[in-house]
């Protein structure tokens, strides 16, 4: 195993819990194997993920394991629930190298039988005033988008429903809306807002309660707007949100779950219990999005994903082979992850 920090830039900072995001900081890591070389991308994010230090030490911590033991050893010292960054980029690497191995796109490395061109995709709109959150989405329409999820929870249930008024005012029935409210409500906003939003066709709201709320989550279900869960995956309460019946939806961040094969594994899952499962990035490089673009391509009849979030950053690890067109992200066809891995570092 080998590995690499890179520091990439955003366009423009990013607010979260944890304070101002200007980059994104992580290591890329490259594993031999099989006679390939794999690329994977460990890029933790405050608030979900172990901290960028904690990360370079199970990195370490693998590598030293795997000079032993192998890759066995590597992924067995990175826990999922302690370092799931560090633990995606050794376990991306290494399923990169498989499926370059054996001749096939990561995505049918997963399920041979399966043939995906392109992803579906949804566009993300941010907090503001009425008018301007309707104009974003228009924007996103416009672009090719036919999903689209705003962000509320910042400002009043009542405010937040007049902006979803004036999105639907302005673009019509026939764009699916999502809301993701990251767990701002208590209960009753929450029931007010399900209520209220029932009239304008939303789809699901994204963590409308306190991620650790299964049982309010639970309460919330049964209407026409579903329950998505989000942030409650972080501590790995995939088993009890399912035994609940708590959501609708599972939104499965691999760099959270520590890889895509335990993404695609809660997938089949959660299809498996009758909750559809929809796939996004944590505004990662281009590694870690290809990854969960090929997890999301595994997944037949997937629902539209947040995997379109490169445009986001002004530097990449390497240039992207996928293209967003009409609401729909391309699927590289090449062997592994579609990169190739000699080409990938914060010098590319």
């Amino acid at each position: 195993m080998r590995t690499t920090p890179f520091s990439l830039r955003l366009k423009r900072p990013l607010a979260t819990a944890d304070g101002t995001i200007a980059e994104r900081e992580g290591v890329v890591v490259r594993y031999d194997h099989r006679g390939e070389t794999g690329v994977g991308e460990s890029t933790p994010l405050p608030g979900w993920t172990e901290s960028l230090n904690a990360c370079r030490s199970g990195l370490a911590d693998a590598t030293a394991a795997e000079a032993d033991g192998g890759h066995t050893a590597a992924l067995l010292a990175l826990d999922a629930t302690a370092v799931p960054a560090a633990r995606h980029g050794f376990a991306t690497a290494l399923l990169d190298a498989d499926a370059r191995a054996d001749g096939v796109p990561l995505y049918r490395w997963f399920d041979p039988d399966r043939r995906c061109q392109s992803v579906p995709v949804n566009a993300t709109v941010g907090d503001g005033r009425p008018q301007e959150t309707a104009d974003a989405v228009a924007d996103a329409v416009d672009a090719g988008f036919d999903c689209c999820k705003v962000k509320v929870g910042a400002r009043p249930v009542a405010d937040d429903v007049e902006r979803i008024r004036a999105v639907r005012d302005c673009v019509g029935d026939d764009v699916t809306l999502r809301a993701d409210a990251n767990g701002a409500w208590s209960r009753d906003e929450a029931e007010t807002a399900f209520e209220e939003l029932a009239s304008f066709g939303v789809e699901y709201v994204e963590q409308p309660l306190a991620a650790d709320d299964i049982e309010g989550h639970a309460s919330l279900r049964g209407g026409s707007v579903g329950v998505a869960l989000d942030e409650s995956l972080v501590d790995r309460r995939v088993h009890a949100i399912l035994d609940a019946d708590a959501a609708d939806v599972l939104v499965l961040k691999p760099m959270v779950l520590g890889g895509p094969g335990n993404a695609h594994t809660l997938a089949m899952r959660a299809r498996e219990r009758g909750v559809d499962p929809v796939v996004t990035t944590t505004i990662d490089g281009v590694v870690a999005r290809l990854a969960a673009l090929h997890v999301a391509a595994a997944i037949p009849d997937v629902s539209a994903c947040g995997l379109a979030t490169g445009d986001r950053l002004a530097t990449d690890l390497a240039p992207d082979p996928a293209t967003v067109s009409d609401g729909r992200m391309s699927v590289p066809q090449s062997i592994g992850l579609g990169v190739d891995p000699a080409e990938v570092g914060p010098d590319a």
